[in-house]
């Protein structure tokens, strides 16, 4: 039996071994894809997502149809399409999307840093456990607006008071989300780590925290969530000058009563909400594909 000199392991095991895992994987790809052509997969997950939003549309238009608010108050979808389309034209609607996104991303990158550190800390230290453990739950369960008179004292009317608030919105549910997937995950997994010699730092970056990368993604999509609502309640709290914001925009719309406008805005944040979320799917199933988990 052949030897490899530089690693001292059979080459037939190492063949074997290879051709087992080479197996495993197709056989994890037929769970995952069925067999099934890229096309006809892409229309099944798009026409529930599409039928719903039919629906959605029919029952608003109903709604408008029963005559139980004027149409200045509440217009129906072809008119808010209509101005929808209209202001896809214009730059200011552009510029104004991408002020709340950068805003956006950059508040969750740096809750994201926060929360992961802040997570792994927490969850690996007993005393630290029992001292923040629960302040970081409540810190979850406030209203992000109630911190934004103190944001504003702080900060005055700035980019600063809208980051504050994103990162008190989205750091404690990120910071959850590790130590959740943390506590989770099987001993058996990390008494395997420490008898191949991994230990302190080394056990968490090789064992635990990519057992614990489900639940990781979780929080850190509930953390999106936070800051996402988080960043648009400041819009509508904290208006700067010459930096238009679509939460500026809707704080607009509203005073000149332009409903319209002002619901074709929101659904503007709902499309924005649920392409961040198909995102956030993707990677999840890119996880569970690499982890043999078909997708159902």
């Amino acid at each position: 039996m052949a030897v490899d000199t530089t690693t001292g392991t059979s080459t037939g095991t190492a063949s074997r071994a290879s051709e087992v895992h080479a197996q495993l994987r197709g056989l994890d790809s037929l769970d995952a894809a069925d067999g099934a052509p890229r096309g006809r997969r892409l229309w099944e997950a798009a026409w529930p997502k599409l039928a719903a939003a039919g629906l959605a549309l029919l029952a608003w238009q109903g709604v408008v149809w029963s005559g139980w608010k004027p149409s200045y108050l509440l217009p129906g979808p072809g008119p808010v399409l209509a101005e929808l389309g209209r202001q896809g034209t214009t730059p200011e609607f552009w510029t104004a999307i991408g002020i709340t996104m950068t805003r956006g991303l950059v508040g969750f990158a740096i809750s994201a840093v926060v929360g992961l550190a802040l997570g792994v800390v927490v969850a690996k230290s007993k005393v630290l456990r029992s001292a923040i453990g629960s302040m970081i739950t409540g810190l979850q369960t406030m209203p992000s607006i109630a911190w934004f008179p103190l944001a504003i004292l702080l900060f005055q009317l700035s980019e600063q008071a809208i980051l504050f608030v994103i990162l008190i919105g989205a750091v404690p549910s990120i910071a959850n989300g590790v130590i959740t997937g943390v506590d989770y995950v099987p001993g058996l997994l990390v008494r395997a780590g420490r008898n191949l010699g991994a230990r302190g730092l080394a056990l968490y970056r090789h064992v635990v925290l990519p057992a614990a990368l489900p639940s990781i993604t979780s929080g850190l999509k509930q953390g999106w969530a936070f800051a996402w609502r988080s960043l648009l309640a400041g819009e509508l709290l904290v208006a700067i000058a010459n930096r238009p914001s679509l939460g500026v925009f809707l704080t607009q719309s509203r005073e000149l009563q332009d409903t319209t406008y002002m619901i074709a805005l929101m659904i503007t944040i709902l499309v924005i909400g649920i392409a961040v979320d198909a995102v956030f799917a993707a990677v999840d199933r890119g996880i569970r594909a690499r982890r043999g988990v078909a997708t159902r």
